[in-house]
């Protein structure tokens, strides 16, 4: 018994104490896989959202990159619309000191009346 040492050894490891650091690690990766998880459907989720927002935007996400859709316009739709520009813009257009040689030359220039407006065009 030199220096304080016992002659007996201690008591052998029960089994509980040789399982518990390896139920403590699976508890601990259990509890990471379960966050893990629902961060990646939580991210799943957010994903296929904007994915479905940006589709009725025309803007696609492929492998390839982002493809961006323009939106079918019909050609009588143009037409209409373009057209109706023009006839706006031609009813709106005055010039008071101008008189035609072609028609309307009785007409006093600048008499004061109210020139008469044009109807609104409904597509």
């Amino acid at each position: 018994m030199a220096w304080g040492r016992s002659s007996t050894p201690p008591p052998p490891r029960s089994a509980l104490s040789k399982l518990l650091p390896l139920v403590i690690l699976f508890i601990v990766l259990g509890a990471f896989a379960f966050v893990g998880y629902h961060l990646y459907l939580m991210f799943q989720k957010i994903s296929d959202t904007t994915s479905e927002k940006m589709q009725s935007k025309n803007v696609v996400f492929t492998k390839d990159g982002l493809k961006v859709g323009v939106k079918e316009m019909k050609t009588e739709t143009y037409v209409d619309t373009t057209q109706g520009f023009l006839v706006k813009a031609w009813n709106l257009a005055e010039w008071p000191s101008y008189k035609s040689r072609l028609w309307n030359q009785e007409a006093a220039i600048n008499s004061g009346k109210e020139t008469p407006k044009a109807e609104s065009r409904n597509p």
